[in-house]
């Protein structure tokens, strides 16, 4: 058992905004109610862009409506992701209505689902000859599993068994078409998701069968490199579609090679991650050492080579994909949000099988910048893509940048990211512990109560000039267990007051005795404002440095610095002090001195100049945390700044 209620002001806010806002303005949009603006995520004639229609598609399918399929063909992955987001909001907010209108989207998903449990609005009502035909793009199974994610999440907080009738039925078709026997269908969707989401519905259900399909949809992808292209080739031979065949690209589906074989992160980046978020759960629960290893060998090749310091994946926008080791573009990168919300479950999932404070870094450092960037501070707009620099006058003139957008936009046209914030931070509590029969581990600190098994910890948290961390445990009778405390990565030295001794392993001050009553543990983190340098192979970051605090990175914005923000540097000389007070509200900015570089009047009459002698200036710099940035006017910004 494990019972946690978030108390923590930050986190509050965002919850809190997800029941107000999100959830709401997403019916409605759903619905296609109201007015919206629905942006492309980046310059293509072929993004659906017009409306959702995601509700209206379930109505055709279930014959309740005339009409045509609208949106892509993964659209029906939006409902799933919002229900999901509403089942974890029930559980901190527990409301009537919103309870109704789940019902009501339950019902309708059961009208449209096949005899047989299939589910797909976009092959039932558009092409009902390709099911299951062309797997390297469907995402037939991809939405499947987020209808599994909705349908637990959905009853282990209301005990409704509606939807998970909806997505065992689902489950149980796929597991008649996919399999190693011989009639079935020896590959696996082109995007993973449904191997995460089977073993939630095998711990929900307790049916082996459901971790026993999950192991072999991970097993047979890239056992036969040409699946893919041999599905394409086939429903044009057969007539079930015009060719000439489409081609199927491996490397983008890491589907080139077995996945206990891959060694580096290749193609889309959240396919990538939510793959190895399915191999670390599979490995946990059956103990296969080799997709553990596999795990460890693609982590180390994300955090060591191919990741922003804001916990971002995905270097280009072409592909949505990784590229190369240390190819870290800051202003033409992707770092899609839900890339940096499957970073947070590899990490996770990597912690239940070795808990080690590494994992929860990264964790802590994707979800406190990355995530939580893609959502504004009015909960009404979001970021796709999630720059390191963005400059509005370069990224609306060059057609390479179509996916750096200056403000967050209302809606996509691929709308992947908004429900899929929603249901990552109302969860945010399933983050903060691992835990045993007779170990607890914390991850996370934030102000929150737990109830874990015969153990109850409340934990009291203050941000100012320290970390100050307050941990009352009570145990109405003696409980033998080991509870770890995280020692962050951005903690300078730390002091513990503990009724006991302590030691250091693995990154926590480990506590091991017997609890009774009510008893006390406190820890100070030393905060210091730190400079990040990046690997001297990442091009685009020589000569600079970041700033962090805490598990914030911070960067400058147009807003509270003068324009042209690539003349300003940080240098020995430059020393930061917190300011609580900012028009933004409750953050902590910080504010210190630089230099700029002058441009004087005969630059604007030249391109060039021959032995130039450069003048700086003496100039204020403030910083404010990465996330809260692009809420206010149209501007600047920077994480990575200029170092002299």
């Amino acid at each position: 058992m494990c019972q946690i209620k978030i108390t923590d002001k930050f986190w509050s806010k965002y919850i809190e905004l997800i029941k107000a806002e999100m959830i709401p303005f997403q019916w409605n949009v759903m619905n296609d109610l109201g007015t919206v603006d629905i942006q492309k995520e980046r310059d293509d004639d072929f993004i659906p862009s017009e409306k959702s229609h995601v509700i209206e598609n379930f109505k055709i399918a279930a014959g309740l409506a005339e009409g045509d399929h609208y949106g892509w063909w993964f659209q029906d992955s939006d409902i799933y992701k919002w229900i999901e987001g509403v089942a974890y909001t029930l559980r901190h907010h527990p409301d009537p209505y919103l309870e109704e209108l789940v019902d009501q989207v339950a019902d309708l998903i059961e009208q449209a689902q096949e005899e047989d449990g299939y589910l797909n609005t976009h092959y039932q009502i558009k092409e009902p000859q390709l099911k299951f035909k062309m797997l390297d793009r469907s995402h037939e199974l991809y939405c499947a599993g987020h209808l599994i994610e909705a349908a637990v999440a959905y009853y282990e907080v209301t005990k409704k068994d509606n939807l998970l009738k909806i997505a065992c039925k689902f489950a149980d078709c796929i597991d008649r078409h996919f399999g190693p026997e011989e009639g079935k269908i020896h590959g696996t969707d082109g995007h993973q998701e449904i191997e995460l989401a089977l073993v939630k519905l095998y711990l929900c259900t307790n049916e082996e069968k459901h971790l026993k399909l999950a192991d072999y949809l991970l097993e047979i992808r890239g056992k036969d490199p040409d699946f893919y292209q041999k599905q394409l080739d086939e429903i044009v031979e057969l007539g079930l579609m015009p060719g000439p065949a489409l081609k199927a690209n491996n490397r983008y589906l890491q589907a080139y090679a077995p996945v206990i074989d891959q060694t580096t992160v290749e193609g889309h980046a959240v396919r990538m991650v939510y793959m190895t978020t399915g191999m670390a759960e599979v490995a946990y629960y059956t103990g296969n050492q080799k997709m553990l290893a596999a795990c460890k060998t693609i982590w180390k090749n994300i955090v060591e080579r191919r990741m922003y310091v804001t916990g971002g994946i995905g270097s280009t926008v072409h592909g949505e994909s990784f590229t190369g080791d240390y190819d870290l573009p800051n202003d033409t990168m992707y770092c899609e949000t839900c890339a940096a919300i499957g970073m947070v479950y590899f990490a996770h999932s990597m912690l239940k099988n070795e808990p080690n404070s590494h994992y929860a870094d990264i964790l802590e450092r994707s979800l406190y910048n990355n995530v939580i960037s893609g959502m504004a501070l009015d909960g009404k707009h979001y970021f796709y893509v999630n720059p390191l620099e963005s400059n509005p006058a370069t990224n609306e003139g060059n057609p390479g940048k179509s996916h750096v957008k200056s403000t967050r936009p209302e809606w996509f046209g691929c709308a992947c990211c908004p429900p899929n914030l929603a249901r990552t931070i109302s969860s945010v509590e399933k983050y903060i512990y691992t835990h045993g029969p007779d170990k607890i581990y914390t991850h996370l600190y934030m102000n929150h109560i737990a109830e874990i098994s015969d153990i109850k910890l409340v934990q009291e948290v203050t941000y100012d000039q320290h970390t100050d961390i307050t941990i009352t445990i009570a145990a109405e009778k003696p409980v033998s267990k080991a509870l770890y405390f995280r020692i962050p990565n951005w903690a300078g030295s730390y002091q513990i007051t503990v009724d006991g001794s302590h030691v250091e392993e693995d990154g926590y001050l480990k506590i091991e005795k017997e609890w009774l009553g009510t008893q006390i543990v406190q820890i100070k983190f030393e905060t210091p404002i730190l400079k990040i340098t990046a690997h001297p192979k990442v091009r685009a970051d020589v000569g600079k440095i970041s700033i962090q605090r805490g598990p914030f990175i911070y960067c400058m914005e147009e807003a509270d610095n003068e324009a042209d923000l690539h003349l300003t540097y940080l240098t020995d000389r430059t020393a930061f002090k917190v300011v609580n007070d900012h028009e933004l509200g409750n953050i902590h900015a910080l504010e210190g001195e630089g230099e700029k570089l002058v441009t004087d009047e005969k630059w604007s009459h030249q391109l060039y100049e021959y032995n130039h002698q450069p003048s700086w200036k003496p100039v204020k710099i403030t910083l404010i945390p990465y996330y809260a940035w692009a809420n206010r006017t149209v501007g600047e910004m920077q994480v990575w700044i200029n170092w002299k």
